[in-house]
């Protein structure tokens, strides 16, 4: 069941659902308010625990506001494009060749046939984008799965739209943002650390924030670069 709570100018929508604690998020890109309820809640409950955190809210919606958005690509010749946090100039080359990716020094080869549309630009670059990602977690996987001691049975890679992971505790299932192969390779690792330690505690309580703190201290660092780095304009935080 849906319902909406409105305090002063913000609109709070809340959800109910089989869980535990009560859970508030804001939603990029323009501050969405959700908070996520036990079943059985009442309403009264969850207003005054949304006017206790009128402050947070406030402050993250500015944030979103305040942050930096990249500008939609159109794969041009000369656009820039960005790789593991570290920025390339777009070259494209027409050929009669199956297309391919390829980093050059400070440049992105992009290989296609000839006539070739943005759409089909977009799509190559994008499953490049994917494979090189693919790539990078197995080994981190394998390292984190032995500091943790816990077992991740799957992972998937896609584009998401207001999250850079999730996982499922349950199926011991991870999914990363495909986004994240174009920023810096800790912010890689930190979002999978975080995903792996909800394997071992599924909220973001204090137990959460404590394993986090001694397996990664850096973890907030990581997530500040993440946060503070440019975003698409269906944007995410994390």
């Amino acid at each position: 069941m849906t319902t909406q709570i409105q305090l002063g100018d913000i609109t709070i929508e809340v959800v109910h659902k089989p869980i535990k604690n009560l859970h508030l998020t804001v939603h990029p890109p323009a501050g969405r308010v959700r908070i996520a309820a036990p079943l059985r809640m009442e309403l009264e409950t969850i207003r005054l625990y949304a006017i206790s955190k009128l402050d947070w809210i406030r402050k993250h919606q500015r944030k979103l506001q305040q942050q930096a958005r990249e500008a939609p690509r159109e794969i041009l010749e000369r656009e820039s494009h960005y790789v593991w946090g570290k920025r390339y100039l777009l070259q494209i080359t027409e050929q009669d060749a199956p297309p391919a990716v390829e980093l050059q020094h400070a440049t992105l080869h992009l290989r296609v046939r000839p006539g070739c549309d943005e759409a089909r630009r977009q799509a190559i670059l994008a499953a490049w984008y994917r494979d090189l990602l693919k790539e990078a977690i197995p080994p981190l996987i394998a390292k984190w799965e032995t500091v943790l001691g816990v077992k991740v049975v799957g992972f998937s890679v896609r584009h998401m739209k207001t999250r850079w992971g999730s996982c499922t505790p349950s199926r011991h299932s991870i999914r990363l943002n495909t986004e994240l192969a174009k920023k810096p390779p800790e912010c890689l690792e930190y979002v999978l650390v975080h995903e792996m330690v909800h394997l071992l505690e599924p909220s973001h309580n204090q137990r959460f924030h404590n394993l986090m703190d001694h397996h990664l201290p850096a973890w907030p660092h990581h997530r500040e670069t993440l946060n503070r780095l440019p975003i698409r304009y269906e944007a995410w935080r994390y």
